[in-house]
């Protein structure tokens, strides 16, 4: 007779479950094999990424490139050391071409450079 075949039926039907008396360890081992394959997992992760890195300031080293990082920590110090002795916010950059019409030449030179020179002796004379 299959004893294996009945047990399995008086579980379907709702019967009572054998425990194992080694469940516990079982589970508690299995969660820490879990949790020593995640911490392989993102040691191996971590050392992958360490080795980008150094590839990525080789690059940087070879071409001359900054890190963002770095770029920002200049400009934030820049910015610092240019209002250290002011009361007021530091002045923003202003784009060439933009502003100061002193440097700027006005339409009525530009206008003159494209005039023949005869025409322009006539209009310096008045």
């Amino acid at each position: 007779m299959d004893w294996g075949a009945t047990k399995d039926m008086g579980k379907m039907l709702g019967g009572e479950e054998e425990k194992d008396p080694d469940a516990a360890k079982k589970e508690e081992e299995r969660q820490e094999a879990l949790r020593q394959q995640e911490e392989e997992r993102k040691a191996k992760y971590a050392r992958m990424e360490a080795e980008r890195e150094s590839v990525r300031q080789g690059i940087r080293d070879k071409y001359g490139i900054k890190k963002k990082e770095e770029k920002e920590a200049e400009a934030a110090a820049a910015m610092e050391q240019a209002s250290e002795g002011s009361l007021t916010r530091p002045k923003k950059a202003v784009p060439t071409g933009c502003g100061d019409e002193e440097e700027e030449e006005s339409i009525v030179d530009t206008v003159m450079k494209f005039i023949p020179t005869p025409l322009m002796d006539m209009f310096s004379k008045k």
